[in-house]
């Protein structure tokens, strides 16, 4: 691998945009107030600095299950998030709702790079 191709990793590589799928399990009495909890939520974390995608999915056979999937720009955004009242909020109304806590996982994003759009 030549320089060049090593630096070019590397740009793309400390470039790239962190995402978290945080999986959640919710008990079946709580799952429409847990929407709307969470849709008070998504609605917040759409407008942070750093955000490119915040969606919310439910799995399709099983309604109590959900999928969170959190884009930011940087680690330090997604910290961040974590900070701020309107997630504090949701976390701490939730909580008791799950069937078990939730786990978030974290990935890379390899694609869209950079402004490429979706």
């Amino acid at each position: 691998m030549t320089r060049g191709s090593v630096l070019l990793v590397y740009e793309l590589i400390s470039n790239r945009m962190t995402t978290t799928l945080v999986n959640v399990f919710v008990k079946a009495e709580f799952i429409n107030a847990f929407i709307d909890a969470t849709r008070e939520n998504h609605n917040h974390s759409v407008q942070e600095n750093g955000n490119f995608r915040f969606d919310i999915l439910q799995d399709a056979t099983n309604p109590g299950k959900f999928i969170l999937y959190e884009v930011y720009q940087t680690e330090q955004e997604a910290a961040a998030h974590k900070e701020t009242p309107h997630y504090q909020k949701w976390r701490d109304t939730v909580a008791p709702w799950m069937e078990k806590p939730r786990e978030g996982l974290k990935h890379v994003l390899l694609f869209p790079v950079g402004n490429q759009s979706v």
